[in-house]
């Protein structure tokens, strides 16, 4: 079973890996330091942006993926908004209370949760895992057993799906599905995990004797198929988010669209 959710390539899917996960990683660390409402909104938007216009998708697909994240954002300010404590009061009725300071704060949380979910959305949508994995063996020096293990894992994942639809249909066929209460439930997880655990059992002996055969477990240094390096799409990618962290602070300084 194959799931086809490829886009359009940009320049960000040619930025270098192992820089572009460190960057994101870096900038998740620098929002959890930010305590101005009207900078993290400056920094979200900038960031939205960049994923909206270089992400290579439809702009359709990125609502229906930011549809859960919305939710998010909702729920996280609106149980900091309606139940946090403040001096400057705007509306009480029973367990509600609104006041600035927890408007604020509400503001702030909701916009660093979609910050987050915007940093991992372009790193899933314009990274391809295979891709990753290169450039961590020869950038970050991770093993190559490791890398290749987890490269073999994501592919095993297709196959393991399709090899449960297989076992639900067979049990559809003859009848198993049909059964109800707990006796029927603990018949159908021994059905599925059975056969889906001695599958994997030998899956995962097949490939650990093939990258022992590959030598992979050698430690000295290995060729590549796929060599990467550092570009000037890299430099273009550090720029944006330097540029993206000065304007809003600048802009949050002069122009703020919040009360501070």
């Amino acid at each position: 079973m194959q799931v086809n959710f490829a886009g359009a390539e940009t320049w960000l899917h040619k930025v270098n890996p192992s820089l572009k996960l460190c960057i994101l990683i870096a900038l998740c660390f620098v929002a959890l330091f930010i305590h101005d409402s009207n900078y993290m909104m400056n920094v979200t938007i900038g960031v939205l942006l960049l994923l909206l216009c270089f992400s290579g998708h439809s702009i359709k697909r990125m609502l229906l993926l930011f549809i859960p994240f919305c939710f998010i954002f909702i729920s996280t300010s609106s149980a900091m908004i309606f139940f946090g404590k403040g001096e400057t009061l705007w509306f009480e009725w029973g367990l509600i209370s609104i006041t600035e300071e927890s408007f604020m704060r509400g503001v702030l949380v909701g916009f660093r949760a979609l910050l987050f979910a915007a940093l991992g959305l372009t790193f899933s949508l314009t990274t391809r895992p295979v891709n990753l994995f290169y450039s961590l063996m020869q950038q970050i020096k991770l093993k190559p057993k490791y890398a290749y293990s987890f490269m073999a894992a994501l592919r095993l994942i297709p196959i393991m799906m399709e090899e449960f639809q297989m076992i639900r249909n067979a049990m559809k066929v003859r009848g198993f599905e049909r059964g109800t209460g707990i006796k029927a439930i603990y018949f159908k997880m021994k059905a599925y995990s059975i056969p889906l655990l001695s599958g994997s059992i030998r899956r995962a002996h097949r490939i650990a004797v093939a990258m022992e055969a590959k030598r992979f477990t050698d430690t000295r240094e290995r060729t590549y198929y796929y060599e990467y390096g550092f570009s000037k799409k890299d430099q273009g990618f550090i720029l944006y988010f330097t540029l993206v962290l000065l304007a809003g602070f600048y802009l949050a300084a002069h122009f703020p669209i919040l009360p501070r």
